[in-house]
């Protein structure tokens, strides 16, 4: 028996960040239970144009609803200025290279870029500043700086992208629950705690007992 959880977000997306707390509370659930959590890379915005008012009007309105149904922090004043290009792709593929190098590192690496992104107005669609991020969660600043521009990180990360794509997901954070190539939702889309411990509780008997 083969079973693990898929945990399908963009780093960049903002439910993502508010479903945070929440997505490790369940990780770290299905870890007591021996049971491990992969992360996907979905591709919210890949390859984006620079925004324009209206997009980042709407974007920021966003925002303000996450944060008020998570109590995630984050910084509204002078987010996303002008001509910022909102392309998710390279910080997904940072945790798609992060993920290649130690996958069990990819975790202390995400929070830090969500964090950087909502809070503290950084742009984690430039390799500087992800490569920074990468060195402080612990990577080596070069070996990681050349597994990021690497050809198979960037193919690693379009075919996560194309994985999701073929699977008909649309909206992020999604998690699912594979037992022996079997996939099963847990949620689409951002949900409190309280409702989901249960429900992952459910599926690790189930699989812990099969």
């Amino acid at each position: 028996m083969t079973a693990r959880l898929l945990y399908v977000m963009d780093p960049m997306c903002s439910w993502c960040w508010g479903f945070a707390p929440v997505a490790s509370a369940l990780i770290e659930q299905a870890a007591q239970a021996g049971i491990a959590t992969h992360l996907v890379a979905g591709g919210l915005r890949s390859g984006a144009t620079a925004l324009d008012a209206a997009t980042r009007k709407y974007i920021l309105e966003h925002w303000q609803a996450v944060a008020e149904a998570s109590g995630q922090s984050f910084r509204f004043d002078g987010a996303m200025p002008d001509g910022f290009v909102y392309d998710t792709e390279p910080a997904c593929r940072a945790l798609v290279a992060a993920r290649g190098l130690d996958a069990e590192r990819v975790w202390p690496l995400l929070e830090p870029i969500q964090r950087a992104f909502y809070e503290q107005g950084v742009d984690v669609t430039r390799a500087p500043q992800l490569v920074e991020l990468a060195e402080q969660a612990g990577f080596e600043r070069e070996r990681f700086a050349q597994q990021f521009a690497s050809h198979d990180a960037r193919a690693a990360t379009a075919a996560d992208f194309s994985w999701v794509q073929g699977l008909g997901i649309a909206g992020f954070p999604t998690l699912l629950a594979e037992r022996n190539g079997q996939l099963a939702l847990l949620t689409n889309g951002y949900q409190p705690l309280g409702n989901l411990q249960p429900l992952l509780g459910r599926w690790l008997q189930q699989a812990v007992c099969a």
